[in-house]
């Protein structure tokens, strides 16, 4: 017997894997600190979140190539609950946070990232880009809650403008580093090297009362406390009091953590023409949210803009993102010292520039071709998550769509009508057109008219769905009215879940097993699957 042949190895996909994870660890140093500082929290809970989550989510999730790490969408939620309670409260809610989305995935519930439509998306993305911007504005305020004035107002200026011009011309000349690294090295070199009186990391963390409350230690290698933060609890904090504090932040997280994750799947499998697997995912992504809470982290889900640069560099295996998590930890382990001394405007210019890349501009000449109803939803999700949150925004969105959708398809429940006579006896047939379910059906009753219609009548269901116990419901009101004033009715085409289902009318049911449709009701029943 001959052996299994094996796949040839093929150095170049680890090759590509290698250098995409290099690049995107660089690009991650950046954004993990500007993502922790809008939610409040010391740079490395935000670096150290990148490194778990990153890690754990690349060797067992169910998209390779996906880049997970601290995330803008969550630090926007994060940044209230630890404004008003405390980090600590922060990482119970991550850990909350990562047993729902383990619970997803074990149920699994991912598969329903399918129904969310593309409207609902751009108004997420949209959403987002804004949400984001909007919190940037409070870095523009001194520890004392005043806006910036005079000097200290120019400084921040001219360092948030120098930031977006070298990001935005940096890879006209080159692409060999990132742009947006390249930009919080050069401008914070500048600043050191000309003594600028520009605020700082450092300076923010120690007038900060929530980042004081995370450094253990001199510098800002105590902002990563690990395991340590269970030991500094109050008496009280295990207590319902806590539980119903964290448990609607957690709720609202784990929403938007998994919606955005499973969206960046989507987005991926459409580019590298492959499927990833949604319920393992959930299932990685909670793991590690848990891991990264009980390690005094802020958690994470996945990021579309370092995916698609991983994508796009190469990088579609699992060795992309260990590799991008294994050069985060090392960055973070030599260059620590280093964070306290970026000027807080180069990271505002670079959530400048997310915000600017985020943002769908092409929506608006995307809103001329939709319909009325697709464009509202677009507009509603983005106002929504500007106003509340992205959770509420999302769900309100697919309800609204999902309504819209009903509606429109209740009117398309149609009947064609013919007249027959055999032996003197004339029957009216009705041949129903369309789905008869709860928003059709009382559309579907109106079209009949009983009183006037023959003492013989069959109804034909061959074009036809029943969805559900409200469609079954219709039909059973309607032949009792017919029974009522003493005429005979017929169903035809019934399928046979309905047949079981129409207990009181089976005597009325013309059965034809070559000819009747075969599908689920979907309730719950005597009979229904």
């Amino acid at each position: 017997m001959n052996p299994t042949p094996q796949a040839n190895f093929d150095w170049r996909v680890y090759k590509n894997d290698t250098l995409s994870g290099i690049t995107v660890a660089l690009a991650l140093v950046p954004e993990a600190v500007a993502f922790a500082f809008v939610a409040g929290v010391h740079p490395l809970v935000g670096l150290y979140a990148a490194i778990i989550v990153g890690m754990i989510t690349a060797i067992f999730g169910g998209r390779p190539g996906m880049i997970t790490a601290a995330a803008g969408s969550l630090a926007v939620v994060m940044m209230h609950l630890v404004m008003e309670h405390g980090a600590s409260f922060l990482f119970l809610a991550v850990i909350m946070m990562g047993a729902f989305q383990i619970f997803i995935g074990v149920m699994k519930w991912g598969r329903f990232i399918r129904m969310v439509p593309s409207s609902v998306m751009l108004g997420f993305v949209n959403g987002l880009a804004l949400i984001i911007l909007i919190a940037q504005f409070t870095q523009f305020k001194t520890a004392d809650g005043e806006w910036l004035t005079g000097q200290s107002l120019n400084i921040m200026i001219a360092i948030i403008v120098a930031t977006l011009a070298i990001i935005y011309l940096l890879p006209r000349l080159t692409k060999a580093i990132p742009s947006a690294l390249a930009a919080i090295v050069l401008v914070s070199v500048a600043v050191v090297f000309f003594d600028i009186n520009a605020i700082t990391v450092g300076d923010k963390a120690s007038v900060s009362g929530t980042l004081e409350s995370l450094v253990y230690g001199d510098g800002v290698a105590g902002g990563f406390q690990g395991l340590s933060w269970f030991m500094d609890l109050p008496a009280n904090f295990w207590s319902l009091e806590t539980l119903w504090i964290v448990l609607p932040y957690a709720i609202i997280l784990t929403i938007i953590g998994s919606v955005e994750s499973l969206l960046t799947m989507t987005l991926i499998d459409d580019i590298t023409e492959t499927r990833g697997k949604a319920n393992k995912e959930c299932i990685a992504l909670g793991a590690a949210n848990c891991t990264a809470g009980a390690f005094g982290t802020m958690g994470g889900c996945a990021l579309i803009g370092q995916s698609m640069i991983n994508v796009k560099s190469g990088g579609t295996g699992r060795l992309s993102g260990v590799t991008a998590a294994l050069g985060l930890l090392v960055i973070v382990l030599i260059a620590s010292p280093l964070i306290e001394m970026v000027p807080i405007g180069a990271l505002v210019g670079l959530m400048f520039f997310v915000v600017i890349a985020t943002f769908n501009w092409s929506s608006w000449n995307i809103m001329r071709g939709m319909t009325k109803a697709d464009a509202f939803v677009m507009v509603l999700v983005t106002v929504l998550t500007v106003v509340f949150d992205l959770a509420v925004a999302v769900i309100a969105g697919i309800v609204v769509a999902a309504l819209v959708f009903a509606w429109q398809h209740a009117e398309r429940i149609l009947l064609e009508t013919s007249l027959e006579e055999v032996e003197g006896v004339t029957t009216k047939t009705y041949k129903v057109n369309g789905p008869l379910f709860f928003a059709s059906a009382k559309n579907f009753m109106d079209l009949f008219d009983a009183k006037n219609d023959p003492d013989c009548v069959t109804i034909d269901f061959m074009h036809s769905r029943v969805y559900d116990h409200t469609g079954i419901e219709a039909i059973h009101s309607l032949t009792q009215k017919y029974q009522t004033l003493g005429k005979k009715i017929t169903l035809k085409h019934l399928s046979p879940e309905c047949q079981v289902l129409l207990q009181d009318a089976k005597d009325l049911i013309e059965v034809n097993v070559s000819e009747d449709p075969h599908y689920h009701v979907s309730i719950s029943g005597k009979g229904a699957q």
